[in-house]
């Protein structure tokens, strides 16, 4: 097999894409930036053109970090519970300005809201992706003490994705934090177990072992470069792969 027949992308039938809270309103801000709101809904637009059956998990910096609030609060049990119900909020909000660029969409939720947003259940989301319509994903697993990239990962495990797509501020995992070592290593590609060794700060460690359990590869790339999200789905080698085999 030649380099460039070893090269050729992949597309992925479906995935979930994690993303941040600040992409809804730009690094270190907080509420929500009409720029970054339709530039999140631009590319969610142009990657369905690609693959039909995408989640979404989001978290909700933009609103609330429990991390933050707890000092005033005393207990991370209420400030997880105020994250969670924050991401409720952006998925609502995404939602709207998908619908409103002509892309179909459903939102669930991990936590019973009512008839504000219908609870996610694993059959019915494979249902919805597919049937083409992005899925929208909040409330994260719907216990405190769990981050949503823990989510992203057992969403990606119970709806039976490609891969988890991992949308994050730096290009890729590095060995050490890029912006403070100079020679830190970017990893094309790494495995799991590496990752876990290495304590890679990307993604948690409960996401990457989720995903290592059932084989579903993890692809980490710089969020703030249009097409990037349309990139990871057709397979193309951005960022950073982790699977079985670095």
């Amino acid at each position: 097999m030649s380099d460039d027949e070893a090269e050729k992308p992949t597309p992925f039938r479906s995935v979930l894409l994690k993303v941040s809270g600040e992409c809804f309103s730009g690094e270190g801000l907080k509420g929500f930036d009409q720029d970054h709101l339709a530039f999140l809904t631009g590319e969610l637009a142009q990657a369905s053109i690609n693959c039909r059956s995408i989640a979404v998990v989001m978290g909700a910096g933009n609103l609330v970090r429990g991390r933050d609030i707890r000092p005033a609060i005393g207990k991370r049990l209420q400030g997880d519970h105020a994250g969670m119900l924050a991401t409720a909020v952006n998925a609502l909000v995404l939602q709207g300005a998908l619908i409103n660029s002509g892309v179909r969409v459903e939102i669930r939720s991990a936590v019973p809201l009512g008839s504000l947003i219908l609870p996610f259940r694993a059959e019915e989301g494979r249902e919805i992706l597919s049937d083409g319509r992005i899925l929208l994903l909040c409330c994260g697993t719907g216990n405190p003490f769990f981050t949503t990239d823990t989510a992203a990962a057992l969403r990606a495990c119970e709806l039976g994705v490609d891969a988890l797509l991992k949308a994050t501020k730096v290009d890729g995992l590095y060995s050490a934090d890029p912006k403070k070592d100079p020679n830190a290593q970017h990893f094309r590609t790494i495995t799991y177990d590496e990752v876990v060794s290495r304590r890679l700060g990307a993604m948690d460690l409960e996401s990457v072992l989720l995903c290592r359990a059932q084989q579903i590869p993890i692809v980490v790339f710089e969020y703030d470069v249009s097409g990037n999200i349309a990139r990871a789905v057709r397979g193309e080698h951005i960022g950073t792969r982790v699977g079985s085999g670095g």
